[in-house]
């Protein structure tokens, strides 16, 4: 089992696939090998250097996915300052909480989102350098960067005389029990957390990463995920370069027509995703066929269904690229249709569970081992218990510790003490039950958990994936009101325009959906009403409903 310092996995990387090509922004002409990235991460250290930034030290990185967003990265935890990753779908006032509560000195950010920055609003930051080419934004004590940064190009090659070769790479020896990453959490409860991620977290899901998936040098990878979260950057960024991959950074909005255009231009050899790309792909590609009436009798014939679902699963691995081994699913619980469906025709995903402050990875086991419904096994650098008197059958919080779990939450004491029990488990926050392998199945948020007037649990999550796959229904969201469960929707207007209906013919499309929906659950699960939601829900960054607005 490989055991590494983090940094110095990166240091080795560099160096052992010098000649290789490391990131490519996609639809353009910029690309680099990993000389060129070490040497641009050299040129920044000279720049840190010069702006007084010292190991600990606060450095803010805001803007989309490019492969300057991931230089400034590792130029940042190789020099042995701590990076602030900001989402940058936050708004402005959370991005303005977050760089001061942070006490970033320095930011990276692009130039679209420094406009909109009002500089007394983060009186802590001394320097602002551009994603676009890192030149200077804003300084705040003197003017001495203008002329320095012109030089930058000089003062390399001043540094490196004989030219930059591997022996050239060498980076901060430093513990990984320190902080290298302050990642602010973008949850559904409306407040946001500095989460410090040590290098030993990091560490521990890399090597998981590295002893249960088959990457090597030149392998390729697509990166469509945001990468200021932890579940993209620790296996689409983090991961894939320390095994001296070819990443390919999307920069646009995943919709499944973009993702199926570049999936077979870059062909990924591992393809990570959240639930709602596959619920789309299988919405709108998989159900008009399997729906249609001739094909329903087809299906039920051994030999002819056999066919049939071989040819959707062709279908499937050419509309991902053909050249994948596996899809891993995460960041929220993929609808227990879809898991169903790929799995009936063979395909290979499976289902991760992880969260923020676990840099993320909690449980996962690959497709062959992969038990349906389940979130995979828990990790062995790992510990999970289930807060329940009989954890196998009556769901409980699921409490965790080990390797990859955060020191805590930065200057918030409070939310710490709130967040561990007394005996130092990391309280998830997440419902679910264990069976006799250590494989996790999640029931729903301990906060979204609906007590109901006879003392019955409902999980409203596993309501709403039930809704979610009945006709015209785009999205929803089951709450409580007056004692009685409502079930909000936003439903699928391309689909209502396609099929030419009016607000009458939805209605009633609706009403039957409860009928439907209430013949599926357990008495104390019904629904007593559907109420039309015209605008999607607010989401998170991940993707994940804001439910606090609509309780």
């Amino acid at each position: 089992m490989r055991k590494e310092n983090f940094i110095k996995l990166f240091e080795k990387s560099f160096k052992d696939n010098f000649n290789y090509p490391a990131f490519t922004d996609y639809g353009t002409d910029i690309s680099y090998t990993y000389n060129e990235v070490a040497e641009e991460i050299a040129k920044l250290h000279i720049l840190f250097n010069e702006c007084k930034i010292k190991e600990g030290d606060k450095i803010a990185l805001v803007g989309k996915n490019t492969s300057k967003w991931c230089i400034a990265y590792m130029a940042t935890v190789t020099y042995g300052a701590v990076i602030v990753p900001i989402l940058q779908d936050f708004n402005l006032n959370d991005i303005h909480h977050i760089i001061d509560h942070s006490e970033s000195i320095l930011m990276f950010v692009s130039d679209s989102i420094w406009e909109t920055l009002e500089k007394e609003k983060i009186p802590k930051l001394k320097v602002s350098l551009s994603l676009s080419g890192f030149n200077l934004q804003y300084q705040r004590d003197s003017e001495n960067l203008k002329t320095f940064i012109p030089l930058l190009e000089t003062k390399f090659r001043q540094k490196y005389p004989e030219g930059f070769t591997p022996e050239s790479v060498n980076y901060a020896d430093i513990s990984d029990d320190k902080i290298r990453v302050l990642n602010y959490t973008s949850g559904t409860t409306g407040f946001s957390k500095g989460v410090m991620i040590t290098g030993r977290n990091l560490s521990g899901n890399l090597t998981f990463a590295h002893n249960i998936f088959n990457l090597k040098s030149g392998d390729t990878m697509l990166s469509f995920l945001p990468l200021a979260h932890t579940y993209g950057a620790a296996f689409e960024f983090l991961y894939a370069l320390s095994e001296g991959c070819h990443i390919t950074l999307l920069g646009k909005i995943p919709s499944p027509k973009i993702l199926t255009k570049a999936f077979d231009e870059v062909k990924p050899i591992l393809i990570l995703s959240v639930p709602l790309v596959l619920e789309k792909i299988y919405k709108k590609m998989i159900l008009p066929i399997i729906t249609k009436k001739v094909m329903k009798i087809a299906l039920n014939l051994p030999l002819l269904g056999n066919r049939i679902y071989a040819q959707i699963r062709k279908k499937l691995a050419v509309a991902f690229g053909s050249c994948f081994e596996q899809i891993i699913v995460g960041g929220a619980p993929l609808n227990a249709e879809v898991e169903d469906f790929f799995h009936k025709i063979n395909f290979p995903v499976s289902v991760g569970y992880g969260m923020t402050e676990c840099a993320p990875l909690i449980s996962f086991s690959l497709y062959q081992d992969y038990v349906a419904h389940s979130c995979g096994k828990i990790l062995l650098c790992m510990e999970v218990r289930i807060d329940s008197d009989d954890p196998y059958q009556i769901a409980g919080e699921i409490q965790v510790k080990g390797q990859n779990v955060m020191l805590g939450y930065y200057k918030n004491e409070e939310a710490t003490r709130n967040t561990f029990t007394k005996d130092g488990w990391l309280k998830t926050g997440d419902l679910g039950t264990i069976d006799k392998n250590n494989n996790i199945f999640i029931r729903g948020r301990s906060k979204s958990m609906i007590l109901s007037a006879s003392g019955q649990n409902i999980y409203p999550e596993e309501i709403e994936a039930k809704l979610d796959n009945l006709p015209f229904i785009m999205e929803s969201l089951v709450v409580e009101r007056k004692g009685k469960l409502i079930a909000l929707v936003h439903p699928d207007y391309d689909a209502v325009d396609s099929a030419g209906m009016n607000e009458e013919d939805l209605q009633k499309i609706m009403n039957q959906n409860k009928k439907t929906l209430n013949g599926m659950v357990a008495s104390y699960e019904k629904i007593a009403e559907i109420q039309l939601y015209s605008n999607e829900f607010e989401k998170t960054p991940k993707k994940s409903i804001k439910r606090y607005l609509y309780n």
